[in-house]
């Protein structure tokens, strides 16, 4: 198949639904399939998906909204160095309304900060070019998806030493964090993975081969059409039956084996991995990304150190529960009443990727 509407034939979808519905006879209790990309997440309630399952197969939300995992530490060090004099803050749309621990960039915006929605890290080093007597700092923000720009940016800017520019990494890997929700199976057991496109189509398929194996949990890296999506949980449903792991591509025409070499270079090159919090999860070991002290004079934490004390007192938002796949959007009392996209209380209903918003605006509720 070549073209969307071929991913998209309804003949197509109904087959692998009936195919679906067989295989789950055989299955005698509940399997839940976590999907780990926001996109996965809004995909499938666009187009229905849950609705199409039988009952014993359950689709499970976890962290795939780089935006929603982020603590809210992060936020208020963003939030302060906006305050400082002559800074400019550029930052993708979706981080300008999460909430902090006390404030958001939104807020900030409206009492006169300098705050920039800007579409790609290259577009803020322009910026920078502009106006060298503004201190720019981009807030680099995604899973692997979007480090490779990052990186590439911040090499463009140290081959022509521009000093006015600086980025804030909150930049987060996938596989150690869908380890460590295997590891925190208290409350709900993960049967099987609907990997991410996006990100494997940088870091290819061999970084799930470790956690299939280690764990005994199979892995299917999907698309992101109606017909990949069902396709991949299909051939999970098949591997449950055959008390199989491993990992399988479904998404052969965009993912390789390997990933995409070169990205991988330069994130190597310019990122150290480290530890780093999830919000709602906690701190998960060699989980992300933090600049090369080769590239020190555009790593925002070197260059404007700041002392953050985060507001401990929270809201009764669930976002944390629903990115372990613990709970649905449903289950939060603020859902839908106090916590809307027009009004979020929590990260989950900011994000276009964000279960809470994928609920809101596609599931019955």
């Amino acid at each position: 198949m070549k073209y969307i509407e071929e991913y998209r034939n309804p003949l197509i979808i109904k087959n692998l639904v009936g195919e679906i519905h067989k295989a789950a006879k055989k299955v005698p209790y509940t399997v839940n399939f976590m999907e780990v990309c926001g996109t996965h997440t809004m995909a499938i309630g666009r187009f229905g998906i849950r609705q199409l399952l039988p009952t014993n197969i359950k689709l499970l939300s976890g962290p795939g909204c780089p935006v929603c995992v982020t603590p809210d530490e992060y936020i208020d060090k963003a939030i302060a160095l906006s305050q400082m004099k002559d800074v400019i803050i550029t930052t993708f749309g979706d981080m300008v309304k999460v909430p902090g621990s006390y404030s958001s960039l939104e807020k900030e915006q409206a009492k006169g900060k300098n705050i920039q929605i800007v579409y790609s890290p290259l577009e803020a080093f322009d910026i920078a070019e502009i106006h060298p007597s503004r201190k720019v700092i981009f807030l680099g923000i995604g899973f692997e998806t979007t480090a490779p720009a990052v990186a590439l940016t911040i090499k463009k800017a140290y081959a022509i030493g521009l000093k006015n520019f600086t980025v804030l990494s909150g930049h987060k890997l996938i596989p150690p964090a869908m380890e460590t929700l295997i590891e925190d199976d208290k409350d709900v057991k993960i049967d099987g993975f609907i990997c991410p496109g996006h990100v494997s189509a940088i870091i290819g398929s061999r970084p799930y081969e470790n956690i299939a194996t280690k764990y005994r949990v199979p892995c299917v890296i999907a698309g992101f059409e109606p017909s990949d999506i069902l396709e991949a949980v299909l051939l999970l449903t098949k591997r449950i039956l055959e008390n199989k792991t491993g990992v399988e591509n479904q998404y052969k025409r965009v993912v390789k084996r390997e990933g995409n070499i070169r990205a991988r270079k330069i994130m190597e090159e310019v990122f150290d991995i480290v530890d780093s919090e999830w919000r709602g999860i906690g701190t998960i070991k060699k989980s992300g990304l933090a600049i090369k002290e080769r590239y020190r004079e555009f790593n925002a934490d070197k260059r404007h150190p700041l002392k953050i004390k985060v507001n401990k007192k929270r809201h009764r938002c669930i976002c944390g529960d629903i990115l372990k796949g613990k709970k649905i959007p449903v289950d939060c009392k603020l859902f839908g009443k106090v916590c809307r996209p027009e009004s979020p209380v929590g990260p989950c209903m900011v994000s276009s990727e964000g279960s809470c918003a994928a609920y809101y605006r596609y599931e019955k509720w």
